[in-house]
């Protein structure tokens, strides 16, 4: 017995020490490193099984070729548009936020190569069959290429309209191609894509693995949702592919998106990002530069925007800090919709920040989970939010899934980033900064009508937790650096 004894606490000790090991050889935030450490120690073997799939970092991995970006020019037009910026030349004098956008538009041209581009006409899409009733109807329209990503695709009644149309095109001689993520896409079967491929289409999984039990990058995602016709019309947002985004799933009830239809010049950012995600996910059929895909745009609309792209590829996190530039910029009003509030330090330190400043903070987040454990977290950071001043709605209508945030109805942000930590770090994802006051307004009246069908969060009805829900939410705020 005495001989057991000690072999345990041999093993133990090795597993501490084999725990701060893997833990530290990674760079990685003090919080996601305590975090991995209770994993790894509380949960001896099977830790380590989570960690090798969940916890490796691919920031060091070269897995998109820049050459597309290379090929339409983005390095000539990124140093003009910098020196435009730095001559104070770029905006029209009349441009709400002039300074501040200039600083902004500044950030992701140095951090992640986003052009600014001008002139488009931006739509602001809420309802599913809307979104998808045009989508279809821009599909029939196509003449030479479609181009999708998205991370959820289901196999029921509007994924089998969509998929027809798309093998529709193909068969007519137009491109489709269409990158899923294997993981959220999951329920797809292997013979879902046969009539497109046949028809002359291609499919192919983003990260995907011979091997599914065995993905090693299964914990980073491809969560973008983007759609490119012809180079002349893109969309993006918060919409996936399915008919619980129509509402039909009772127990999630109506569904509440926030999507964006773009005509202009900023689809050729969407159609740059797709063909690097096209070309990290085939082993063949690589894309390359194409006149086609980058058709010359003449003027669309008036506003002007920038589409920024972040993942695990880089430390970069640049939707976050675009989020945090937003909220450092406001000068009265913050205002953010969001399915999972799980912030890390930088952004609660800026929401604070701001709230003292005397900016009123508004947070909307849905009545419901998909996710019960991350909507534990956003509970317990919602609830910290309205004990230090914020204005926290609760939205009783359905499920919220918008993905948004306005500042002072000049600028916002729309696209497929929560605010949470996994958004900031783990996937890959696409978020479109809009520099526009007029579409601003239409996404700030989009919040008031929410809030006839949400309910605020006060300290009384916090107080009035049971003990066990308490719980729940601070146990899933002690994973929150890794959910």
């Amino acid at each position: 017995m005495e001989l057991l004894w000690t072999f345990v606490t041999f093993l133990l000790l090795l597993n501490i020490l084999l725990s701060i090991v893997t833990v530290f050889k990674e760079k990685r935030d003090i919080a996601a490193t305590w975090a991995w450490l209770l994993v790894l120690i509380l949960l001896p073997i099977v830790g380590f099984i989570i960690y090798l799939f969940l916890g490796r970092k691919i920031s060091k991995e070269k897995i998109f070729d820049i050459q597309t970006q290379e090929d339409i020019g983005t390095p000539t037009l990124i140093d003009a548009q910098k020196k435009l910026l730095e001559e104070d030349e770029f905006f029209d004098e009349n441009e709400p936020y002039r300074e501040r956008v200039s600083e902004m538009g500044n950030m992701f041209l140095e951090s992640s190569n986003a052009i600014l581009a001008q002139w488009n006409k931006v739509e602001l899409i809420t309802d599913g069959k809307e979104k998808f009733d045009r989508l279809l109807e821009d599909i029939q329209a196509a003449e030479h290429h479609v181009h999708l990503t998205y991370y959820i695709y289901r196999n029921d009644k509007i994924g089998q309209k969509i998929l027809h149309a798309l093998e529709d095109k193909a068969a007519q001689g137009v491109e489709v191609l269409f990158i899923y993520d294997p993981l959220g896409s999951r329920e797809l079967g292997p013979n879902f894509f046969k009539k497109l491929r046949q028809n002359g289409g291609k499919a192919e999984p983003f990260f995907g693995s011979r091997m599914q039990l065995v993905n090693f990058r299964i914990n980073y995602r491809n969560h973008r949702k983007i759609v490119i016709i012809d180079g002349k019309v893109g969309y993006t947002g918060g919409f996936n592919v399915g008919d619980d985004y129509l509402g039909e799933y009772p127990k999630m009830g109506y569904w509440r998106d926030t999507h964006l239809r773009i005509k202009g010049n900023g689809v050729m950012s969407l159609q740059t990002r797709f063909i690097m995600d096209w070309n990290a996910s085939v082993k063949q059929h690589a894309l390359t530069y194409s006149e086609s895909y980058f058709p010359v745009m003449q003027k669309q609309g008036n506003v002007d925007l920038q589409v920024v792209s972040s993942g695990p590829d880089t430390e970069v996190q640049a939707i976050k800090k675009g989020f945090l530039k937003l909220i450092m910029t406001a000068k009265e009003v913050v205002t953010i919709q969001t399915p999972y509030f799980v912030p890390d330090e930088s952004v609660i330190e800026a929401l604070e920040i701001a709230l003292l400043s005397g900016i009123r903070v508004r947070l909307m987040v849905p009545n419901k989970p998909d996710h019960p454990f991350i909507y534990r977290a956003t509970l317990y950071y919602a609830s910290d939010l309205v004990r230090k001043g914020a204005e926290v709605y609760i939205y009783d209508g359905g499920f919220l899934h918008s993905k948004t945030i306005t500042i002072d109805g000049k600028v916002c942000s729309i696209g497929t980033a929560n605010f949470d930590i996994r958004s900031f770090k783990l996937n890959f994802e696409i978020n479109t900064f809009l520099y526009d006051e007029e579409l601003t307004m239409k996404q700030d009246d989009c919040f008031e009508k929410d809030l006839e069908k949400s309910y605020l969060l006060t300290e009384d009805l916090i107080d009035r937790f049971s003990e066990w829900e308490k719980f729940k939410q601070v146990f899933s705020r002690l994973f929150s650096p890794i959910l």
